[in-house]
């Protein structure tokens, strides 16, 4: 084969560390994004937490290199390779009369919140918020130690709590059990003396543990109330003899059997409904993650004003005593340390400087776009996608996607991620569009409107829909009330 040499021009996106850090800062969530900065205090120590006092000296203008106001994040959709070539600031580039009031000096990671001490949480408060509780299995075991029982019944309960999932119902036969206890330890177990630790084990908390069906669990529960309570043979009657019609809803026939009238059917049915079908899930509960919102949304003199949360990040500066130690001409180990890490922190401080400017932007855009929202509910939510919003900041999609992943908007409404106002869209019979999260809040609303003695079909949902401009397929209307987590018409009849 014959060797030869050839130039050939081409185009191609160069991934620099800088850009590498911006794109890795405006896809991390709050939480992330505090240990990303913890992380980097830690790593550099030419960065530090500014103090309230020296806000003055932070928000005084850069010269040289550093007074390039375009983000990591704008080379990006402009040119990987042409990250300093622009000198004009961003909000230049911004129109002069925005709909939406933006609060953008808050942009500066100077002015991204109050500094955060170490002695504000206690190691104890924060041991017990983050500790995971005990898991099911754990309980059980713990209330079998404190349980006085022979060796053999012991084995038997260890095999039963092992074969107890988390909602605390025992997936595996108790003759299944019985063979495997025999097979593996060599025990002649009866099972008659299966069922006895069965039922040992259902006395142990929560109620209604180690139960082999629903029926069961609902039964070993009322058996724990008192005997005094009102209703509590009637209900035994119609759990243990008309459970499947129950779930079926099928009323009429369990007053027809049961010769309850109508009202003492419902006292009994909602005795029935205090009883917690699974309650394992009681126990071992993951603990509550709170989020914490990226930008307000406020209504301030008739217009809608968008504000960058001040606490979703600590405020940094470049610790001024270790810059000045660099040295110009100097080329030693130490010298070069210090200007690397220089270096780094200009360009960590400028990520985070892009990172906010460009959840700004979305952000601002998404409350002009779903003003009706704001002012009306859900039921005024306009259709929209991220290439909408990409066009309008003059981004790619990709970099939309990243920053209304895992970051949340505080309203009057509500806490809501940045992805809930984007939705798909519906022709209406005007020919206009109606968004699916619109659609989702109309059903829900007849269905909390509708009467329980006769609940709208899917069919009929679809209809009064139509009625209302709005076409939708009756498995579009399923698939929604599914989404909803809103039972069947059959299984939403109820006695009134």
């Amino acid at each position: 084969m014959k060797q030869s040499l050839q130039l050939k021009l081409g185009q191609q996106l160069t991934m620099t560390p800088q850009l590498q850090q911006a794109i890795k800062l405006l896809q991390l969530s709050t939480m992330d994004l505090q240990q990303e900065i913890q992380q980097a205090l830690d790593s550099n120590p030419m960065l530090e937490m500014a103090d309230d006092d020296n806000d003055s000296e932070e928000r005084a203008p850069r010269t040289g290199d550093d007074s390039s106001s375009d983000g990591p994040m704008d080379s990006l959709e402009r040119s990987a390779t042409d990250q300093d070539s622009g000198d004009d600031g961003w909000d230049s580039q911004m129109p002069d009369d925005l709909p939406v009031d933006t609060q953008w000096e808050d942009l500066l990671p100077s002015a991204s919140a109050p500094s955060y001490s170490g002695e504000d949480l206690s190691d104890s408060g924060f041991d017990s918020r983050n500790a995971a509780s005990d898991s099911l299995r754990e309980q059980l075991m713990w209330q079998l130690n404190l349980t006085r029982l022979s060796d053999v019944d012991r084995v038997i309960a260890m095999a039963i709590i092992d074969a107890t999932d988390e909602n605390g119902r025992v997936i595996q036969d108790l003759e299944e059990i019985r063979e495997s206890l025999a097979l593996e330890m060599d025990l002649e177990i009866e099972l008659d003396e299966m069922v006895a630790v069965l039922h040992r084990l259902q006395q142990f908390e929560p109620t209604g543990v180690c139960t082999r069906d629903l029926k069961e669990c609902l039964l070993v529960q009322l058996q724990q109330l008192p005997p005094s309570t009102p209703w509590l043979e009637q209900a035994r009657l119609v759990l243990s003899r008309h459970i499947n019609q129950l779930g079926s809803g099928d009323f009429s026939q369990i007053l027809r059997r049961t010769r309850l009238k109508e009202s003492e059917l419902k006292e009994v049915l909602a005795l029935i409904q205090s009883l917690d079908p699974n309650p394992g899930q009681t126990v071992g509960e993951n603990s509550t993650e709170y989020v914490v919102p990226d930008v307000f949304v406020s209504k301030k003199e008739g217009r809608w004003v968008v504000e960058l949360n001040p606490d979703i990040a600590p405020k940094l500066r470049i610790n001024s005593n270790y810059a000045g130690l660099i040295k110009r001409a100097d080329s030693s180990a130490d010298n070069t340390y210090l200007r690397d890490n220089l270096q780094e922190a200009r360009w960590f401080l400028k990520s985070l400087h892009s990172r906010n400017e460009t959840l700004m932007k979305v952000a601002t855009r998404i409350v002009e776009h779903q003003r009706n929202f704001l002012e009306y509910g859900t039921e005024a939510m306009k259709p929209l996608v991220l290439h909408e919003i990409a066009e309008l900041v003059e981004m790619h999609e990709s970099t939309i996607s990243r920053v209304t992943t895992q970051k949340y908007m505080h309203t009057p409404r509500g806490v809501f991620e940045l992805k809930y106002f984007f939705s798909s869209h519906v022709s209406t019979t005007a020919g206009g569009e109606c968004s699916s999260t619109a659609i989702r809040a109309l059903i829900r609303k007849l269905v909390g409107a509708e009467n329980p003695r006769k609940p709208l079909s899917d069919n009929k949902i679809a209809q009064l829909l139509e009625a209302e401009g709005v076409q939708v397929a009756r498995r579009t209307i399923a698939k929604y009330r599914e989404s909803l987590m809103i039972p069947p018409s059959n299984e939403r009849k109820r006695l009134v």
